[in-house]
């Protein structure tokens, strides 16, 4: 009896005297993936979601996708609905903005009656680019202080990424090639899985083609699939592991969150879309 009086003063407390439900809780995080039929993935992305669980268990973060697994993004607002949330920031599990930030992600804000905030993809900021560092350095490549003049001469690498035919996602993609570059300090080139030109084989003969036969592949994939594995095959050297749950990954999609948050709206805003 008593854990039951305890339970209903927890949920009466987030009542108003007007009969309104408030919510002193902030806002739930909504992890967006893609969906993918490969079977690791879906492994992946939730193991990515406790990480960052484990990092904020203040926050509320669950799981929604795009396409192909469950649970869907709409099914996943519902819920949140159901269960009184009021407010919830979208944060995609995608590199660049390409048409599911721009298009999906508003479309799925619109049809809910949560009070929505879209918050910008990973995109090319230096926790990303050490994600990658760290998983190429994981897969051979030399690490500080190990680096020798014949690799600087003779290595690059190609950062494989999925592709999009939006020009504003390809033009983020060379951005990120470019940070990883100056990391590393050898030629980066950016190539896609489909959709995009150059594809990740070409990119490694045109490499070749100037005297950089030591290539490495920077897998720039959130988790592992198809693209990936296309990718990993082309490599002439060494291939990266997908980005996965690489805990600079889980930090930076909290702080995509942050970011959101830290956006100015108006209390009648249903939807706004972060500036980079």
């Amino acid at each position: 009896m008593g854990r039951i009086t305890a339970q209903l003063g927890s949920q009466l407390s987030h009542v108003g005297l007007d009969g309104r439900r408030h919510d002193d809780r902030p806002p739930a995080l909504v992890l967006v993936g893609h969906g993918s039929r490969h079977p690791q993935t879906l492994a992946t992305v939730k193991a990515l979601r406790e990480r960052m669980r484990e990092l904020r268990p203040e926050l509320t973060v669950r799981l929604g996708h795009i396409e192909i697994d469950a649970p869907l993004l709409p099914d996943t607002l519902a819920r949140l609905a159901r269960e009184g949330v009021g407010e919830a920031v979208l944060v995609p599990l995608l590199l660049s903005r390409g048409f599911h930030v721009k298009h999906d992600l508003p479309a799925a804000a619109r049809a809910t009656s949560l009070r929505t905030r879209i918050a910008e993809p990973l995109g090319e900021h230096p926790l990303l680019i050490e994600a990658l560092y760290e998983r190429l350095i994981e897969a051979g490549w030399p690490g500080e202080g190990r680096m020798t003049a014949h690799l600087r001469r003779s290595g690059a690498v190609v950062l494989a990424a999925a592709g999009s035919r939006d020009p504003e996602s390809a033009a983020g993609t060379r951005r990120i090639a470019g940070l990883l570059s100056e990391r590393l300090g050898v030629p980066v080139v950016a190539a896609y899985a489909c959709a995009a030109a150059p594809a990740v084989p070409a990119a490694v003969r045109a490499l070749a083609a100037r005297g950089r036969h030591r290539v490495a592949i920077a897998s720039c994939f959130t988790a592992p699939g198809r693209f990936a594995a296309s990718a990993a095959k082309a490599a002439p050297w060494i291939a990266s592991a997908p980005l996965g749950t690489h805990p600079a990954v889980a930090r930076l999609l909290l702080h995509r969150y942050d970011e959101a948050l830290r956006t100015p709206t108006s209390t009648t805003a249903h939807l706004r879309l972060v500036p980079a």
